[in-house]
């Protein structure tokens, strides 16, 4: 078993406190924590179920999912990742533009597994979209930088920097192998076209938003 935890940019720190990333996870734990208290009839509420959206039903879905998750594992390891990359992003774009960004990338990500899957009544959910939104950003903005990673081979763990170039595409490399695979928790499941749609949206809109003084300043 071997695996790759982003913690944090090391080569790097944010001018401004990020406070859209705070909030964004504040927020996701605290649905998850109404998803413990609600259980499945919450859960099939407000994930999206492809087949409902293709049906006009329930298109509040496709933004409330974004904060869902499966299990505590899946939240956990979700915030992580967004802790690793999200200050930088939120820092270089401004946070009423970086709120705007993620939620877009969550949107884009949540129709791209729609659209692969669309008579599909699984409920889809997480914010796995939006985050690889952020990553694809990471990856255009700062693909030199080095990422303070958990590198766990087995029983051996290290905290090593490993460049993000590397880190978050062989990440998206291991997105592409998976397609097709659903890994589901709980009442749900999280696609990998999702993080595929999110990442390829954050790699060609990221410049858009992002302001170059901000990026210049640090």
């Amino acid at each position: 078993m071997a695996a790759m935890v982003p913690l944090s940019d090391a080569s790097r720190r944010p001018l401004h406190f990020p406070i859209i990333t705070v909030l964004i996870i504040i927020a996701n734990f605290v649905v998850f924590w109404n998803e413990l208290q609600g259980g499945d009839a919450f859960v099939f509420a407000w994930a999206a179920v492809p087949a409902h959206i293709m049906a006009g039903r329930d298109w509040i879905t496709i933004l409330t999912a974004m904060f869902m998750h499966a299990s505590w594992l899946h939240i956990l390891g979700n915030m992580v990742f967004l802790w690793a990359f999200g200050p930088q992003i939120e820092d270089a774009m401004g946070p009423f533009k970086y709120l705007t960004f993620y939620l877009l990338g969550g949107l884009v990500a949540m129709l791209a597994q729609i659209a692969a899957s669309p008579n599909s009544t699984i409920p889809t959910l997480g914010a796995s979209g939006a985050i690889a939104a952020v990553m694809g950003a990471f990856l255009i903005t700062f693909p030199t930088h080095r990422i303070r990673t958990l590198l766990i081979i087995f029983i051996f763990i290290s905290v090593r920097l490993i460049p993000a170039a590397f880190l978050i595409g062989f990440w998206l490399l291991m997105q592409f192998f998976s397609v097709g695979k659903v890994a589901t928790a709980q009442a749900g499941g999280v696609a990998y076209l999702a993080h595929i749609g999110g990442a390829i949206f954050g790699l060609v809109m990221a410049r858009l938003f992002e302001d170059p003084a901000r990026i210049a300043a640090a």
